[in-house]
């Protein structure tokens, strides 16, 4: 059996087993929808410092020290550094990393110029007037939905693809077999 307390003024979630008794403190569950931005209260309650101490430090008075510690407040960076110095833990500890690598928006645009890149080199390269004229018709959509789309080139094309026939350009720079069974050819080598 698990009992549950929250706080209500303090905003800290205390959590008790039936086989542990002691009380341990829990960030509490987000209560909204907002993303969480940073981990401030985890961070200040690991180095051990009370909302007290911050308060003081900081010149803001304690309410303004729990609105901060709210996982979901926007604060500017001037804020963060001052909790970063405080705290004396690096600006990354504070923040709370995001799931996606890159924002919307940029991850959206990157996926359009992929396929505008497509679209470009199906255009360049098909021979057949019915496929150019699709690739044509896909290229002037994207410039409709981005119009910056319409400067992006199509897939570099470098050299051929090689035919089972064709060897690589090892073949034509045969090293001995003596160099693989000598220990000291890499030191050799670097002298």
């Amino acid at each position: 059996m698990i009992v549950c307390e929250v706080g209500v003024r303090t905003g800290v979630f205390h959590s008790e087993s039936a086989s542990s008794h002691p009380r341990r403190n829990v960030a509490p569950p987000p209560l909204s929808d907002a993303p969480v931005l940073q981990r401030l209260g985890e961070v200040r309650r690991q180095q051990g410092i009370s909302q007290h101490n911050v308060a003081r430090h900081l010149k803001i008075n304690l309410a303004e020290v729990r609105r901060q510690e709210e996982p979901t407040a926007d604060l500017p960076l001037s804020m963060l550094l001052q909790w970063r110095k405080l705290l004396d833990v690096p600006m990354a500890s504070l923040l709370v990393e995001s799931d996606e690598f890159l924002s919307s928006p940029v991850q959206q645009r990157a996926r359009l110029v992929r396929v505008m890149k497509t679209a470009a080199a199906i255009l360049e390269r098909s021979e057949s007037s019915r496929m150019r004229r699709l690739a044509q018709t896909l290229v002037e959509q994207l410039v409709e939905l981005m119009p910056e789309l319409k400067d992006v080139e199509a897939w570099h094309a470098v050299g051929r693809r090689r035919n089972d026939d064709d060897y690589g350009r090892i073949l034509e720079r045969t090293v001995s077999d003596d160099i693989f069974n000598r220990r000291d050819t890499i030191a050799d080598a670097r002298i």
